[in-house]
């Protein structure tokens, strides 16, 4: 029971777009994604800069995995979002990043933070 309310209202985040939800967000992003991520440019993982509607695997400046690849052409929506950060390797085999964020209402606030990264 617990769960379904956790993910309800990690959807109901999700569709009301909460600054308060970013913020929560960006302290996620600090403390679980800092590390190979940056808003603007990482010598680890691409930018996360404006990556919510952008097309997945479309920055030429960063090598991405088989897994990633595979799905070039499909845009980064927030369910595509949560579905990779709910479980990368699943999401995409192959990826090189190496876990995601466990908890619902932690991704329905990090995927409130990258919507709001430009």
């Amino acid at each position: 029971m617990t769960r379904r309310v956790l993910a309800i209202l990690a959807i109901a985040g999700l569709l009301t777009g909460s600054p308060a939800l970013a913020a929560d967000g960006a302290k996620t992003f600090q403390f679980q994604c800092k590390t190979c991520h940056a808003a603007k440019s990482s010598p680890m993982g691409p930018s996360l800069a404006g990556v919510a509607g952008r097309k997945i695997a479309s920055l030429g400046d960063f090598k991405y995995s088989a897994g990633l690849t595979a799905k070039a052409g499909a845009t980064w929506t927030d369910a595509n979002l949560d579905a990779y950060l709910t479980a990368p390797a699943k999401f995409a085999p192959g990826t090189k990043m190496p876990s995601g964020v466990a908890a619902p209402a932690d991704r329905a606030a990090v995927v409130a933070y990258l919507r709001g990264l430009k």
